[in-house]
């Protein structure tokens, strides 16, 4: 892989870090339970920290930095405040999209991580990853025990 198709892999997981920033941010307003909103704020401080560092990563392979996310995602996070307004703005509603949300990230991850990366670039790809894996089992097991 060339570093131009590098930097556009990373900035790709950027765009996706900061998606998941700021949805658990969004989220974390909505949510009602207090421990469920500092667990949400505390999955977007990760994101942050993931794409600062994914950022680092584009400097030096000599690229320019994504700053912010996809329009996919923001998208998302408007489908998420029409979906509240519907909703009721339950707990089991908001950590519902928070899943979805890290179910599109894994697949970026995983499609990130088929690629012939330099062993610095896939070795924070593949501890990001677990991240995410975590972030989104933790999701899971909060929604399923939360009621609907």
């Amino acid at each position: 892989m060339n570093d131009r198709d590098l930097i556009d892999l990373l900035n790709d997981l950027i765009e996706t870090s900061k998606d998941g920033e700021y949805g658990f941010t969004k989220c974390a307003e909505r949510a009602n339970a207090p421990a469920l909103k500092e667990t949400l704020q505390r999955r977007a401080a990760d994101c942050a920290r993931g794409a600062a560092e994914l950022q680092t990563l584009v400097v030096q392979y000599g690229g320019k930095p994504e700053d912010s996310g996809t329009a996919m995602g923001a998208l998302h996070r408007g489908w998420v405040s029409v979906k509240d307004v519907l909703s009721g703005n339950s707990d089991h509603a908001v950590l519902a999209e928070c899943e979805r949300g890290e179910d599109a990230a894994l697949a970026r991850y995983r499609k990130a991580l088929r690629e012939e990366l330099p062993a610095d670039v896939r070795q924070v790809l593949e501890r990001q990853m677990t991240g995410v894996q975590a972030n989104h089992d933790q999701i899971k097991a909060l929604r399923d025990s939360t009621p609907a």
